[in-house]
């Protein structure tokens, strides 16, 4: 059973904004493959079901149409692992900081 979600709720649509014959030449051969897509969140304008066409405002009043792909979603976005090397020099920088900066 597919459920319709209200209006005013927060939500992510999907929509393909290049299709793949339509990029740039100087983009990589494998990214020419596949289409340019764009993700926004913002509030439902109207009821939408997943997977059907809705219109959303964004919190900058911004109004996009897409697929609907989730409700409520959440941030998962991370800074990935620890880089070594930034790690090794972390205390050197906090020393020159700490120094007045070194030579200028």
């Amino acid at each position: 059973m597919v459920v319709t979600i209200e209006q005013g709720r927060w939500v992510e649509i999907r929509s393909v904004v290049l299709h793949a014959g339509e990029r740039a030449p100087q983009v990589p051969e494998d990214t020419r493959q596949v289409p340019l897509e764009m993700r926004a969140r913002g509030f439902l304008a109207r009821p939408a079901r997943p997977g059907e066409e809705a219109l959303i405002t964004t919190l900058t009043g911004r109004q996009l149409s897409g697929t609907l792909v989730s409700v409520e979603p959440a941030y998962d976005h991370g800074f990935g692992t620890p880089v070594p090397e930034l790690l090794d020099i972390a205390g050197e920088v906090r020393a020159l900081l700490e120094d007045g900066g070194g030579d200028r």
